[in-house]
């Protein structure tokens, strides 16, 4: 009876576990020379059409500033590429039905369900990579995972986001990094 009782509780813990991580894709252009790329700066016109908060893509810029700068890019106002961002997200609803004991045994009540709801926000960040002499785009990269409710992980979560997905950045150093 008590394992009834704990199901949920663990099926609540396998979906947090499963929070922390962030599936991530890239694609780029075959024929760009990514090692002509040694500054960036910001693309406003783009970033202003993402629609989420100006903490948040205060908190997403630093995040990708520090990733660039760890990669020896450095940010100009002449750069060679320009980078933007937008966000989607989706609101996911789980029900799940638990089955409880009253107290004593009737053999007409076979037990009652006792439903519990949970709600998550999934997200999907992208950057991308923009070449700022020839206005195209040329790397873009996809982090897709579940958005912390709380304050004070927000920006933990933030940096997790774009850490993942500038580790495929430039493309090919995600296997050189691994090894």
């Amino acid at each position: 009876m008590k394992a009834i009782r704990l199901l949920p509780v663990l099926v609540l813990a396998m979906i947090a576990g499963s929070c922390s991580t962030v599936r991530v894709a890239a694609d780029y252009d075959k024929h760009a020379n990514f090692n002509t790329y040694r500054t960036f700066a910001f693309f406003k016109p783009g970033i202003d059409k993402a629609e989420i908060s100006d903490l948040d893509k205060k908190r997403i810029l630093r995040a990708i500033e520090s990733e660039l700068n760890a990669k020896g890019m450095t940010k100009s106002e002449n750069p060679d590429m320009l980078i933007s961002i937008f966000t989607t997200e989706k609101e996911r609803v789980d029900v799940y039905n638990n089955y409880g004991w009253g107290w004593g045994w009737n053999p007409y009540w076979w037990g009652m369900a006792y439903p519990n709801v949970s709600t998550t926000t999934e997200g999907s960040l992208f950057i991308d990579f923009i070449d700022a002499g020839k206005n195209e785009l040329v790397w873009q990269g996809k982090g897709t995972g579940y958005l912390s409710q709380r304050m004070d992980k927000k920006e933990e979560r933030i940096n997790e986001f774009v850490k993942s997905i500038l580790e495929k950045y430039p493309p090919g150093m995600e296997t050189r990094n691994s090894k």
